[in-house]
């Protein structure tokens, strides 16, 4: 007898789309008003803006208003000398000690609740920032990326060598983060997957890509990457 979360995959499957997660963050984000956390992408700032691929400018050209917030001030610092504004430097395990009073149309939780230790108080700490029609956007690496998981297991060593980020503490699948979500009381609205995007294909080995595509076309759900909706419930 299936699980009530497995019975529900196979029911909404075909229903889920894929999507290119920069575009599709510039359509909800555009002409709103936004918090950007995680803002830097510290310490790959410098890089991402040589290679002209920082989300946080990206957005800035769509958004009616944008905020970030980061806790790294060496990339705070080279935002601001770039004339960025409205960049905020805090904990998002701890952010009921900023000292922000804005509600916000869209809030974007971008490749960075893989990073928490705690993202259960992440969770209770954005909620003060959300009106009734406030949009939670997460977005994270797919726990079951295909393309990882042909890595994984060519090069894996017998489990010691793993394609992750040195700083990611988690991985989240279809099921993880929707459960996560309802037991800080959040309301799960739209679920999308995302392909890999051309952040990230020139910097792989071409055969990689080469298996992400091949999944894509029969397979969606082991798609690069996961973008959930949330609002208060």
């Amino acid at each position: 007898m299936p699980e009530a979360s497995e019975t529900k995959m196979k029911t909404d499957e075909s229903k889920i789309p894929l999507v290119h997660r920069v575009e599709y963050l510039k359509q909800v984000c555009r002409d709103r008003k936004v918090l950007h956390l995680g803002c830097t992408n510290w310490p790959y700032t410098e890089g991402a803006l040589a290679d002209d691929c920082l989300l946080h400018l990206t957005l800035q050209k769509v958004t009616g208003e944008l905020w970030g917030l980061d806790a790294d001030q060496e990339g705070i610092e080279v935002l601001t000398k770039r004339g960025v504004k409205n960049i905020v430097r805090g904990d998002l395990e701890h952010l009921e000690d900023l000292e922000l009073d804005e509600k916000f149309d869209v809030i974007i939780a971008g490749e960075m609740i893989e990073h928490l230790s705690n993202p259960g108080l992440f969770l209770r700490g954005i909620k003060r920032f959300m009106r009734p029609d406030t949009k939670l956007v997460i977005t994270t690496i797919n726990a079951y990326g295909g393309f990882r998981m042909f890595y994984y297991a060519l090069r894996g060593r017998g489990g010691r060598i793993e394609p992750v980020h040195p700083d990611h503490v988690s991985y989240y699948s279809y099921s993880t983060i929707r459960h996560l979500l309802s037991r800080e009381n959040l309301a799960v609205g739209r679920f999308l997957f995302y392909d890999l995007g051309p952040e990230h294909r020139p910097h792989n080995r071409f055969y990689l890509n080469w298996v992400n595509d091949l999944c894509m076309l029969f397979a969606p759900q082991l798609a690069d990457g996961i973008i959930i909706e949330a609002s208060l419930a």
